[in-house]
């Protein structure tokens, strides 16, 4: 049945003013909330996660002061537009301008943009170094990148080595895994990282961290978990075809949690065919 343009703009307002009801309920939701999404996204999320590390504090502090920067510039350009459009249009000055250049102008457009690309990359240089200066280990872990899982193995805490693979059976949906990387809260963890086969990459948003796992080739990251709770991370690098399907969950934990989760972890790990292979190669050498 054809419907009036009557119909239509009533229909268009109800589904409207449904979605905007939806999203403000979603809103007042967000802080009750807000615990459960501590290290994973959210429904509607504009702003980077909550950060979980110093390096992560860091990044968000210079993606906001970028945000006003970028934001006053915008503002400039657009008032600009405007007053050029409105005093320097045909019925303003029927009689165009014959000025061919302003030498204050000129120089103030140079030197103004060079100062502002200065101002911001001294914090971004200082950022970097912070990022990758990476300090002593309480704790490294290497991470092996695979279709379609991560494989890791702890070297200092007797050298076992397990597969995480994504849990259906679990929530969040594609974020929970079978066997988490666990870590204890307020400890350097340098992370080594490579791959098995093809190149993955492996990020954790809300610790800042994010490096390609290259096959052949070990990269280094690190991060100091300062909550304790689970932070989720993906695959970040196109890697085949279950490359959506290739979660990372790092659960942090109390330094006396973590001594305990090692001991268990020895002896549930033990049987894994890739610690079998290790401990061969170990006899070898």
């Amino acid at each position: 049945m054809k419907m009036s343009k009557g119909q239509i703009g009533r229909r268009f307002s109800r589904r409207f003013l449904g979605v905007a009801f939806g999203m403000a309920a979603l809103a007042a939701g967000g802080s009750v909330s807000a615990e459960e999404l501590v290290g994973q996204p959210n429904a509607w999320g504009l702003d980077l996660q909550a950060a979980a590390s110093p390096v992560m504090e860091s990044i968000a502090k210079m993606h906001s002061g970028l945000v006003v920067v970028i934001t006053l510039i915008t503002l400039l350009v657009t008032a600009l537009l405007v007053v050029a459009m409105l005093k320097f249009n045909a019925r303003a000055n029927p009689v165009p301008s014959k000025t061919t250049h302003n030498t204050m102008i000129e120089v103030a457009w140079t030197i103004i943009p060079v100062l502002i690309l200065v101002g911001i990359a001294v914090p971004s240089f200082r950022l970097l170094f912070e990022q990758l200066d990476i300090p002593k280990a309480d704790l490294t872990v290497k991470a092996t990148g695979k279709q379609w899982y991560w494989s890791y193995t702890y070297p200092d805490n007797g050298k076992f080595e397990f597969d995480s693979l994504m849990a259906e059976d679990k929530k969040p949906r594609m974020l929970a895994v079978d066997n988490e990387m666990v870590v204890p809260v307020n400890k350097v963890v340098v992370v080594q990282v490579t791959g098995a086969d093809v190149i993955h990459s492996f990020g954790v948003p809300a610790f800042g961290i994010k490096v390609d796992a290259i096959p052949g080739r070990l990269n280094e990251t690190w991060f100091k978990a300062t909550k304790t709770g689970m932070f989720y991370g993906q695959c970040s690098e196109l890697c085949g075809r279950d490359h959506a399907f290739m979660p990372i969950a790092v659960r942090v934990v109390s330094e006396q949690d973590f001594a305990a989760w090692v001991e268990t972890a020895k002896k549930k790990f033990a049987s894994n065919p890739a610690n079998a292979v290790a401990s061969a190669a170990d006899v070898m050498h």
